[in-house]
């Protein structure tokens, strides 16, 4: 994994420097996004060729079946089972950093945060 030593979060109109944990978790979620774009994309292919053939799903999908498109077909099983485990990392750095008193985007401890309705990515 390729971390970024030089990397800084802009938080409220400041700059805050990053420790190794936070680079790390920041790479991690980044390879996330990367699996996921190219899921979405091997995705989209698969389905256009499934529909040009005109193939049911259960045929098309089944690599042993379909030795045109098996690579796409693993290649796409890979990408959901790397980021599962990207995702179960991410978990447990954060659940890992709670533990060690570590505090939430408000600067309170997790104990005192009140459940929020938004999410703290979702314009990504």
């Amino acid at each position: 994994m390729v971390v970024d030593h030089d990397l800084t979060a802009t938080c409220q109109g400041g700059n805050m420097d990053i420790g190794a944990g936070d680079r790390e978790l920041i790479a991690v979620m980044r390879r996330y996004f990367a699996a996921k774009v190219e899921l979405e994309s091997v995705k989209s292919r698969l389905e256009a060729a499934r529909q040009a053939q005109g193939q049911a799903i259960a045929v098309f999908y089944d690599p042993r079946r379909n030795l045109d498109h098996a690579g796409d077909l693993q290649r796409s099983h890979r990408l959901k089972g790397e980021m599962v485990s990207l995702m179960q990392r991410a978990e447990a750095w954060g659940k890992a950093e709670l533990a060690a008193g570590g505090t939430t985007r408000s600067g309170r401890s997790a104990e005192q945060e009140e459940p929020s309705d938004t999410l703290p990515f979702a314009d990504v």
